[in-house]
């Protein structure tokens, strides 16, 4: 293992073949735990909840700003597939200064993730009622700290901990996507397709009710969460690293420690080597945009089903999903199509795709904590990585379990988002830096980014940074 001179210092990238792509059926799984992961945020609760309470006036920035997400994740996978390495130790290479400020601003983010099991908890008590006598905000915690024990005993027992994520996130999207197209196929969200579509394509005005300040943070929320957003756009890198694609595949896989025998992981990444397979580097460039694709596509598909239903369900009611109640009052999504067997169904649907947040989120979250301990702490290295990721993995599970007893989850996950904001503008200018820059004469010609790819990354710099603005204004009372 190669020695590392100080803090913040990587060895130099070594040089290997470019893998032969093996096909787009055996490389998918990064874009689909992408979808899966988006429905736990803005997909079930922020977006329904503006629909619900403004009706169709915001509804316009929906497709831009899940859109605008798609220069920065490529960017954010091609950096991995390239050299396969985390996007973490990418920035850190860029800069070790700015590597360590999007190191503590991504642990603050997340000492509050807790709250998606919290809110999934929600689900399981209105479903089960269990323990009984117990109130909601007590029943909500038993069932997220029972979902937390369990993912975790889920991923200490698994011999590829990557598989389990995916395999998992396969089955909550697929059932997420099919019970969704059954309920908005109902009378009454048919009826309202007309208007929802004119919604969509351009705002409408007035406002059926006054604005309300206190939504400013809501709305930056479901516009940032549409999709991903914040720090979690940068789990893309370790799903492209976990999964093999390109240079990835020279690199390690993490195993659980029950079953699964550690793998060795290199000190640093590996990029092509001039004239040897770089013959494949347009089929794995197509990969990553229809994985991508997939991701957001997905993700557009039913962030629209559940606008619509809130839309044609939660809109007349005046009801807003809130509090402790967030799956809970969304659940009548379901039921006007199902009756109660429908609100059984959306309840459990809910609870996995709200608690599958807190999964992938513990396991990508102690996976970045160990690639910047291993750049930051040189001697951190005589520890094997997977001793590091268990450390990791059980000290966040101890935090969240303090965390969401403070408030609330719509709180909770508000703030975790207001500071994955900050990030985004951040790591989105990096990456211009990092892909254009930086990494471009460490690669071989034809490896090379183009223009095309600059202007839209940059295109979405320049937007994210004025949301931020104007953010930041409204908060202030600006505007």
């Amino acid at each position: 293992m190669s020695r590392i001179a100080s803090w913040g210092t990587l060895p130099a990238y070594k040089r290997a073949p470019l893998p032969f792509f093996p096909g787009m059926l055996a490389s998918l799984g990064p874009g689909v735990i992408f979808m899966a992961l988006a429905q736990g945020s803005g997909e079930l609760i922020w977006w329904p909840y503006i629909v619900a309470k403004y009706g169709l006036t915001f509804l316009f920035l929906l497709l831009p700003a899940c859109l605008l997400q798609f220069p920065v994740i490529y960017e954010i996978g091609r950096y991995t597939m390239l050299t396969g390495e985390s996007i973490f130790q990418g920035f850190v290479r860029l800069n070790r200064f700015l590597g360590l400020l999007l190191w503590i601003l991504m642990t603050l983010s997340f000492l509050w993730f807790g709250a998606f099991a919290a809110a999934g908890g929600t689900s399981l008590a209105a479903l089960t009622r269990i323990p009984a006598g117990w109130s909601p905000r007590a029943q909500t915690l038993f069932w997220a700290y029972l979902s937390m024990i369990v993912f975790l005993a889920a991923i200490l027992l698994s011999r590829v901990i990557y598989r389990l994520v995916e395999s998992f996130m396969w089955c909550v999207a697929l059932l997420t996507l099919a019970g969704l197209l059954w309920a908005s196929a109902h009378p009454d969200a048919l009826r309202v397709i007309p208007a929802f579509l004119r919604g969509l394509l351009r705002p409408q005005w007035p406002m059926p009710r006054p604005w309300d300040p206190a939504d400013a943070t809501k709305l930056l929320t479901a516009i940032t969460f549409a999709g991903l957003g914040g720090f979690w756009t940068l789990f893309y890198s370790y799903w492209i690293r976990d999964k093999g694609i390109g240079m990835a595949h020279y690199m390690g896989r993490l195993t659980g420690p029950i079953t699964g025998k550690p793998e060795a992981t290199p000190d640093s990444g590996f990029v092509p080597e001039t004239d040897k397979g770089l013959g494949q580097i347009s089929r794995w460039r197509r990969f990553l945009a229809w994985d991508i694709g997939i991701g957001i596509g997905g993700n557009i598909l039913t962030t629209l089903m559940t606008c619509l239903l809130a839309y044609a369900v939660l809109y007349p009611k005046g009801l807003l999903p809130d509090h402790y109640e967030l799956a809970v009052v969304q659940s009548r999504f379901f039921f006007v199509s199902w009756g109660w067997w429908g609100r059984i169904l959306f309840l459990v649907i809910a609870a996995a795709f709200l608690s599958d947040t807190w999964l992938a989120t513990v396991d990508a979250v102690s996976r970045i904590h160990t690639d910047c301990v291993y750049a930051f702490f040189p001697r951190s290295r005589a520890i094997p990585v997977r001793s590091w990721y268990l450390f990791f993995l059980f000290v966040l599970t101890a935090i969240t379990s303090v965390t969401i007893l403070l408030h609330e989850p719509g709180p909770l996950i508000l703030l975790s988002a207001v500071i994955g904001f900050v990030g985004t503008v951040l790591f989105s200018v990096a990456l211009i830096f990092l892909n254009y820059v930086y990494l471009p004469p460490h690669l071989p010609p034809e490896a090379r980014p183009g223009r095309a790819g600059l202007f839209f990354l940059s295109l979405s710099c320049f937007a994210y940074g004025l949301l931020a603005i104007a953010y930041f204004l409204t908060i202030a009372g600006v505007v």
